[in-house]
């Protein structure tokens, strides 16, 4: 038995237990489960059928991280991220106004291209596009964004005409439901209570049928019809401008998404080689690209390494065999449906402000000691969350960074390929 463990998800019986890579996948599933509620949420608003994401997102999620269980052999669960959902509904699709097809032809094509690169090594060279500096600042910056974005769909913004944001009623059954289930979630968060975020929305959705707000139609049910999402690709108008941005900003932020988690989680239990790099970072590199361009096929965004497994290998997971369990639990959950679209927007704003907190603490990593590093980080960081496009941030930040090095003459901190990318963002703006 344990040398088909071994063969087949890299399980050591010697130095790891069974006991707790079972454990940890679990874990790892109770911390990132919100994301069946949150991302048919997000999804749905760029017009797509809740029902159809949310077996999409389960299906993305469990190829991906099988891929991840017996192919990298690591312990790391995949899903459609957050962020890139909100990249894919609400710029792409409501800002930028092309449709949900055009949105999911991006991303199969950032996916492919992703293989490709994970083949072939480019990657390294294609993330020293982008600044270290602000490289960190996008982490921080789409924290920002994702909390926005869950305080407005609560009904605690409110944006009249052309005025700023206002602070909506708290006294109105919504604001106390998100008030309460933002604050109890908090509280088990602080208190490092195994899937937080998760309870949160449960005891929030529960608490929403006496206020009105959650109408339950059962718990178990197959699972809704994946036909409305699936195979919807829209192949007119991949040769424009536009859709080189969105591919070029997914394959961004996923790689980063990916790198961040992996070199992140693995140095801090010391799962990398003599020489400080992640084993099988290839391999794990793979099993998202694999992951995201299925996803696409299926009907959902870009797919990408959860930092929340992070949890699970605190547990103990070391080995493919933690994302195995985390990706059965996933089948699962595909017999829950009606409970996870039954789950108000009340109850999952606290899950995306408190991920946004999460992704923002990466804010102390940004060096803003001087105006040429700050600059750059800080318009990447903040005009995410004022303009509530991810894209705008990563490009107007790269466009002041390369006019801030031309400047001062620091030709060091500029490559041609930088500056190319710099130079298409104004044409850009200037054109489109």
């Amino acid at each position: 038995m344990s040398n088909i463990l071994n063969r087949f998800f890299g399980f050591d019986a010697g130095t790891m237990s069974l006991k707790k890579e079972v454990y940890g996948g679990i874990t790892t599933f109770l911390t990132m489960a919100y994301i069946l509620a949150v991302n048919p949420a997000i999804l749905s608003a760029a017009g797509m059928d809740r029902g159809a994401v949310f077996t999409a997102t389960i299906v993305a999620a469990v190829i991906a991280t099988l891929v991840m269980a017996i192919y990298a052999k690591l312990p790391f669960a995949l899903a459609p991220g957050m962020g890139l959902n909100a990249f894919f509904a609400y710029t792409i699709v409501l800002s930028m106004g092309y449709s949900w097809q055009f949105a999911l032809t991006a991303v199969f094509l950032e996916g492919v291209i992703f293989i490709l690169l994970s083949v072939s090594g480019i990657r390294h060279m294609l993330i020293s596009l982008i600044p270290e500096n602000m490289r960190k600042a996008i982490s921080p910056g789409i924290g920002l964004f994702i909390a926005f974005i869950g305080i407005h769909n609560a009904g605690l913004l409110v944006i009249e005409d052309s005025s700023l944001p206002l602070l909506g009623s708290l006294c109105t059954p919504a604001g106390a439901l998100t008030c309460f289930g933002l604050l109890f979630t908090m509280i088990l968060l602080i208190r490092n209570v195994t899937g937080a975020i998760l309870i949160g929305i449960i005891v929030t959705t529960l608490l929403g049928i006496p206020f009105g707000l959650t109408h339950f139609s059962g718990v178990f049910d197959a699972p809704p019809s994946i036909s409305p999402v699936l195979f919807k690709l829209q192949w007119s108008g991949i040769f424009t401008s536009d859709m080189f941005v969105c591919v070029a900003t997914l394959l961004f932020l996923d790689m980063f998404d990916t790198i961040g988690s992996l070199v992140g989680v693995c140095n801090r239990v010391g799962m990398v080689d003599e020489k400080g790099d992640v084993r099988n970072m290839s391999k794990a590199f793979m099993a998202d690209a694999i992951g995201t361009t299925v996803g696409a096929l299926v009907g959902t965004s870009t797919v990408t390494t959860f930092v929340e497994s992070a949890t699970g290998v605190n547990a103990g997971g070391r080995s493919g065999l933690t994302s195995m369990v985390t990706a059965l639990c996933f089948v699962l959950a595909l017999f829950l449906a009606p409970l996870f679209l039954a789950i108000p927007p009340q109850a999952t704003a606290s899950a995306l402000i408190l991920v946004g907190v999460m992704m923002a603490q990466d804010i102390r990593k940004v060096d803003f000691s001087t105006l040429e590093k700050a600059i750059p980080a800080f318009l990447c960081l903040s005009m995410m969350a004022f303009t509530s496009s991810i894209s705008d941030g990563i490009m107007l930040g790269l466009i002041s960074h390369v006019v801030i090095c031309i400047a001062k003459r620091q030709w060091s901190e500029l490559n041609t390929g930088m500056c190319i990318l710099a130079l298409l963002f104004v044409l850009r703006y200037i054109f489109l």
